[in-house]
C-alpha cells in the first residue's frame, strides 16, 4: 500500500510493535522515540519491576540498542532523543547528538524546539547531522525552526539541501489543554506553502484515529502514529479519508493562524512556549526513572 499521501511512523519504544505494524502495512517509513517511549520498552518495565535501575551507560546501550532494531525494520528514519533537561547547554545536547547519529544510518536527532535547542541544531547540520525539531507548539517556533535551518549561500554547509528537517507539532498534547491541536497543522502548512520545502512537518501526539485520518487528508509529510491507533487503522482496512471527511474538533478552541515571515533572523521569533517547558521536564523525570543516581 504505497498511495498514501504522507510518509507513516510509528512513534513507540518497542521494535516488537514496529514489526507487526509493517507485517499489516507492507511496510514503514520510519519511528520515532524519545526517552519516555523507551522507558515504556517491555524489557525496560520488566528490569524496574525487578528493582533493578540502568547505569547512565547502560541507559544509554539499550536505547542503542532498541534504535538498531528498529533500523533493519524501518524503510528510511528512525528519531533519537538526546537527553535534555531545562539546564542542559547546546554544546552538551550536540555532543550527545554526534555520539547518537552514529547509532544508525537512518538517524534523524530530535532536538528541542528552544533557544539552545536551535543552537544545537544549527551545530549539527553543518556537520550533516539530521534534525527532527520536536516539541513544537506554535507557528513561531515553527516559523524559527524553518529560518535557523535555512540556507543563506552555496558555502553553507546545510544538510536540508540533502535531507529534510522536521519540525514536530504534538497535537495531541494541545486537546489536552482544550485547544485544537490539528489546527496548528493546518496553519503551520499554510505559514510553508510557497517556502523552499527543505522544513517537512511531522504531525506528532497523534491520540484517536480521527488525528490520523485528518493528518492524511491535510497531506501532512510525515505522520507518526502510537501502535495502538495504528492497530485501528489496520483493522479498518487502512481507509484514507476523501474530501468528503470533516475533522470535528468537539468543542476545542480554535488556534488562529497568524501571518507570519519566514525571513527574519531565526533568534527574532518568540520560542517560548509552556508546553515546551513542561514536556522536556516530563521526558526528563521519565528518563531519570530508570536511572541510578
Amino acid at each position: 500500500m504505497k498511495n498514501l499521501p504522507s510518509k507513516i511512523f510509528i512513534d513507540g519504544g518497542d521494535p516488537a510493535e514496529t514489526y507487526q505494524a509493517k507485517k499489516l502495512l507492507g511496510y514503514i517509513d520510519g519511528q520515532t522515540t524519545n526517552p519516555t517511549l523507551v522507558a515504556k520498552n517491555p524489557q525496560v518495565s520488566a528490569r524496574l519491576a525487578a528493582g533493578k535501575k540502568f547505569s547512565r551507560k547502560e541507559a544509554y546501550s539499550f536505547y542503542k540498542k532498541v534504535v538498531r532494531e528498529l533500523d533493519k525494520i524501518v524503510d528510511w528514519s528512525v528519531s533519537i532523543e538526546p537527553y535534555a533537561d531545562a539546564r542542559t547547554s547546546s554544546q552538551e545536547i550536540f555532543e550527545q547528538a554526534k555520539e547518537m547519529s552514529r547509532w544508525t544510518d537512518k538517524a534523524w536527532i530530535k532536538f528541542p524546539t528552544t533557544l539552545e535547542g536551535l543552537k544545537a541544531t544549527r551545530q549539527a547540520i553543518k556537520k550533516g547531522i539530521r534534525a527532527n525539531m520536536t516539541l513544537c507548539f506554535s507557528q513561531e517556533q515553527a516559523a524559527a525552526v524553518y529560518a535557523s535551518t535555512q540556507s543563506k549561500t552555496r558555502s553553507d554547509l546545510v544538510a536540508e539541501r540533502r535531507e529534510k528537517i522536521f519540525v514536530s507539532p504534538f497535537v495531541g498534547r494541545l486537546d489536552d489543554r482544550g485547544e485544537n491541536g490539528m489546527q496548528l497543522i493546518e496553519n503551520i502548512l499554510k505559514m510553508y506553502q510557497g517556502s523552499d520545502g527543505h522544513v517537512w512537518v511531522l504531525t506528532a501526539s497523534v491520540r484517536n484515529i480521527n488525528h490520523l485520518f485528518y493528518a492524511l487528508q491535510l497531506k501532512s509529510p510525515i505522520i507518526t502514529v502510537p501502535f495502538k491507533i495504528f492497530r485501528d487503522w489496520a483493522d479498518r482496512g487502512f481507509p484514507i479519508p476523501d474530501k468528503s471527511y470533516q475533522y470535528h474538533p468537539q468543542g476545542l478552541k480554535p488556534i488562529p493562524y497568524k501571518k507570519i515571515l519566514l525571513d527574519k533572523p531565526w533568534s527574532e521569533y518568540n520560542l517560548h512556549h509552556e508546553l515546551t517547558d513542561i514536556g522536556i521536564d516530563k521526558f526528563s523525570a521519565d528518563w531519570n526513572a530508570i536511572v541510578k543516581g
